[in-house]
């Protein structure tokens, strides 16, 4: 295939993790389209079969099904779950990446799939398997622990982690200016062909497809939690795919969608879910402790209400 011109406009695209990613991408000199494609489906394919529940041998697949004792661990996936077990630290349990057998038990999770939501009883007994504080690290034989039952799953954060893991597969090939893409979230460096900032836009969280406003990205990512895409239906209710772990029931605040920009997608696409299940006065708390830029969709009787912290604010009218 003949080198593309330098600073060529590309679009590419692929699946992953139970969607879709697309890069759009100024190609440098000796970088062919094809080969971008490459790298970012690799690096992609990486992080699944390190991290996916969904794949019976993956890495994290292997330390569920583990018997008590030390597991070593890939590179990357211990990389995302020291980070996972940070954060579940820093917001009290908020975010947890044990609450693997509540997300199945509510049928978020591989198949088969319960016909009915998890009784009080079942539920209670499954959060006995559950706790961050269960899940030790040796950082110096990158090993986790696995206390007996305990199962992972890191789907709040792996797809953030991919688009980092895609964003990193550009940059070494040479790419100073693209936008990545992994069901929705995002990671911007440089700037488009034409000159002008990489521009997202945040969705109105109804299904919709409007916009609720958009903002220039400059070398960052940015990451959305909602419960208008990811959902069960059961005798007439809605149940959201996002779990709180503090109660093992699905989040029921109020909160439609939560989005944060960040440095890095892995960071901003777990602090949604955590700054979600925190709900708007204590999310909002949180993100001005630690000036994250964080927009709130909250739903008000009938009608959504946007709450964004100082730093998203400072963003949306740079």
């Amino acid at each position: 295939m003949a080198v593309l011109s330098p600073h060529s406009p590309a679009a590419v695209a692929g699946a992953t993790m139970g969607t879709t990613w697309s890069a759009r991408l100024a190609l440098p000199p000796g970088l062919a389209a094809d080969a971008a494609r490459a790298a970012i489906q690799q690096a992609l394919d990486d992080v699944v079969a390190q991290m996916s529940t969904w794949d019976a041998s993956s890495d994290l697949s292997r330390y569920n099904r583990a018997a008590a004792g030390w597991q070593a661990l890939p590179g990357d996936c211990f990389h995302v779950l020291r980070h996972a077990l940070q954060l579940a630290a820093d917001t009290g349990g908020a975010y947890d990446p044990t609450i693997g057998p509540l997300v199945n038990a509510w049928g978020f999770g591989p198949p088969p799939h319960a016909s009915e939501p998890p009784s009080a009883g079942a539920i209670q007994a499954l959060r006995q398997r559950c706790g961050w504080r269960r899940i030790r690290l040796d950082d110096a034989g990158r090993r986790a622990w696995q206390p007996g039952g305990a199962y992972l799953d890191l789907s709040a954060i792996a797809k953030g982690y991919g688009v980092d893991r895609a964003a990193r597969a550009l940059d070494d090939a040479g790419a100073a200016h693209y936008l990545v893409e992994v069901g929705g979230e995002l990671r911007a460096r440089g700037q488009r062909p034409d000159g002008q900032p990489w521009r997202v836009a945040i969705e109105v969280p109804d299904g919709s497809d409007d916009h609720a406003l958009a903002l220039a990205l400059r070398g960052r990512s940015i990451a959305t939690s909602g419960d208008y895409r990811r959902y069960r239906d059961n005798a007439g209710r809605r149940y959201a795919h996002t779990l709180d772990p503090r109660t093992g029931q699905p989040v029921d605040n109020g909160v439609a969608s939560v989005t944060v920009v960040h440095d890095g997608c892995m960071q901003a696409d777990a602090l949604a879910t955590a700054l979600t299940v925190l709900g708007e006065r204590d999310g909002l708390a949180y993100a001005r402790r630690h000036d994250l830029a964080a927009l709130f969709i909250v739903r008000d009787r009938q009608h959504l209400r946007l709450a964004a912290s100082d730093a998203f604010a400072a963003l949306a009218t740079a």
